[in-house]
């Protein structure tokens, strides 16, 4: 998620580990992770710590282990309330380790996307409106959901991540991105669901 003052987000708080989230232009935000060998190790409880730690940092909605610098399949989304997003649905904290999306329909619907790692921009993003996915979380639990409309975005997007694509390169028309300043000034974006 997308908030002012992203500077100070390199402090370690007792308790927690605030991590940097790459930009674009880091070449390892287009590379594909790895899958996880063990979702409920150690190492994976304390990367998983550290992608929360930093979402709820940066006041996101989901992040994923690439947008901190470690390329596996691994990311984490949801919140029961936002004062940034009063009009989206609830999506419930999940952890998703090694996911797997299944596209429901042919049906797809255009809206803003913003991204940490492309701080301060936004694009008018297709997303199919209904997927299921599975994968595990980090007790090695299995995850199986069937989902629409943010809640699916938001998956969308996260898994995105992993496979090296960013929101910018699934936009249809590059005049649909742009600053938020900008945007907003035109009249064609209001603060958006999706930002993470």
């Amino acid at each position: 998620m997308i908030r002012s003052g992203q500077g100070q987000h390199k402090r370690q708080h007792e308790n927690m580990s605030i991590k940097k989230v790459l930009q674009l232009g880091d070449p390892l935000l287009s590379r594909i992770s790895e899958s996880v060998e063990d979702p409920g190790s150690g190492i994976i409880k304390i990367l998983v710590d550290d992608i929360y730690d930093t979402m709820r940092d940066y006041q996101g909605v989901g992040l994923a282990a690439p947008q901190i610098g470690v390329l596996k399949r691994v990311v984490v989304f949801g919140f029961t309330g936002n004062s940034r997003y009063p009009d989206a649905e609830p999506v419930p904290e999940t952890v998703l380790i090694n996911p797997v999306i299944d596209i429901l329909t042919t049906e797809t619907v255009e809206d803003w996307e913003g991204c940490l790692s492309i701080p301060g921009m936004r694009g008018l993003v297709p997303r199919a409106t209904k997927i299921r996915y599975g994968g595990f979380n980090h007790e090695g639990k299995t995850i199986n959901r069937t989902v629409e409309g943010f809640h699916a975005r938001v998956v969308l997007h996260e898994c995105d991540h992993l496979d090296g694509i960013l929101y910018i390169q699934r936009l249809k028309n590059l005049a649909d991105f742009g600053f938020i300043d900008a945007l907003q000034e035109s009249k064609r974006y209001s603060p958006a669901p999706c930002d993470s």
